[in-house]
């Protein structure tokens, strides 16, 4: 038996008055979907712990089957593991985002206007982490380069009481009501005030803006935490597998859980990532051997963070093209049964822009059986008015694997 997780990171949403009160789930054409929901056990998942912020950290941790509340120490040290960075008990971990600011004399005033920096490219990135390293790191410092706009700052022994702001939760506000609060926290402020200098007149920006294209014209610090400590996936459900993913964030969970984290070519945590290859990759994984596979797409989140409706729609349909379509056609060839669990990990409402804590669809299809869901389309609002309920992502996670 094989057990593959499709998740698409914020796919579920609010109705768009602009659709027709609709939501990307119900506007999107996604008959591979829709096809498997008729005949799969169908419900709302929450996700998120009640007292746990929603961010993808957290939720994916749910629904990879680890308990928020037992294993959660932040969003950043999952990051330093994917980076190879060997986190110290007393070390902690920043999650360091590229973004792109108004243009405001005074910090404080001026306003997000891209959390991402255009989806800035890792390797134009790396080289403004460099000389971010270069002018600012410290022997307590240190700076990391990730993927695109997603990097890391490891402070040495360093404090952990902040409270710190995703740069996505406030796209379009006037950041002087976000920056770093508590006791010590103005040594981040600090720095990121320090990065503007550096990056105003960096080659690479300035080759950004002959472009056309966002500058990054500052580091945002969040997402602090401390070393993890997991329990392995195969102790855990008894499966041997590998995650297929983009994002440092769920590489790292991956490698915390001891699954395999194959690089995928063409895999950006971006709208354009290539989702075929990802398809490609979970095959290949089930064929040498692999039983378990969680593949997670960043598409939909990030289309939700820009207020794009329908760069949502195009990517949920092309994960049920190219992803879903894909998968269900190799394992047909591979003459294997199977089960298979679609979900989103958290809302990310186009009209608000930032995740949000409801529960979200899911769908367990099972190559075995032959059953009718009474369910026609894969959207919110069928789904939820069945009223079939699970309480968490591990609980879902032991009906997926164990029908508990």
């Amino acid at each position: 038996m094989k057990y593959i997780v499709i998740l698409g990171d914020g796919m579920a949403d609010y109705p768009l008055a602009a659709y027709d009160h609709k939501t990307p789930l119900q506007l999107a054409h996604k008959p591979y979907i829709d096809q498997l929901v008729k005949s799969s056990e169908t419900g709302m998942v929450q996700t998120i712990p009640e007292g746990y912020p929603p961010g993808s950290d957290v939720a994916n941790m749910s629904v990879l089957g680890y308990e928020p509340e037992i294993f959660y120490t932040g969003r950043s040290p999952l990051e330093a593991v994917s980076l190879g960075v060997d986190l110290r008990e007393k070390d902690i971990a920043f999650r360091c985002n590229l973004v792109t600011l108004s243009l405001e004399e005074n910090y404080g005033d001026k306003t997000m206007l891209d959390y991402s920096a255009g989806e800035i490219t890792s390797a134009e990135a790396a080289l403004l982490i460099q000389e971010i390293s270069k002018e600012i790191g410290t022997e307590e410092f240190h700076f990391y380069p990730g993927i695109s706009y997603r990097h890391l700052m490891v402070w040495i022994n360093g404090a952990w009481e902040f409270d710190l702001t995703p740069p996505h939760d406030i796209s379009d506000r006037v950041i002087g009501s976000y920056l770093p609060k508590g006791a010590g926290s103005d040594v981040l402020t600090r720095m990121m005030i320090k990065s503007e200098e550096i990056l105003k007149n960096h080659p690479v920006n300035q080759k950004r803006k002959e472009l056309g294209l966002q500058p990054a014209t500052s580091i945002w610090l969040w997402g602090l935490g401390k070393k993890p400590n997991f329990t392995p996936f195969v102790n855990k459900y008894g499966l041997e597998g590998s995650v297929i993913c983009a994002v440092d964030l769920i590489k790292g969970l991956g490698i915390c859980a001891g699954l395999n984290t194959p690089h995928v070519d063409g895999a950006t945590g971006g709208v354009h990532t290539d989702f075929l290859a990802k398809a490609e990759a979970a095959l290949a994984e089930l064929k040498a051997g692999k039983d378990f596979i969680y593949l997670h797409v960043e598409a939909p989140d990030e289309a939700g963070h820009q207020g794009n409706a329908q760069e949502k729609i195009g990517a949920i349909e092309k994960i049920d093209e190219l992803v879903v379509g894909r998968l269900l056609r190799g394992l047909e060839e591979m003459k294997e049964d199977y089960r298979l669990l679609i979900l989103p990990d958290h809302p990310t409402p186009i009209s608000i822009k930032t995740h949000t804590a409801e529960p979200v669809p899911f769908l367990i299809y099972d190559s075995r059986r032959n059953v009718s869901s009474g369910i026609n389309r894969y959207t919110e609002e069928e789904i939820s008015a069945q009223g079939n309920f699970v309480k968490s992502g591990p609980a879902l996670m032991a009906k997926f694997i164990k029908g508990e």
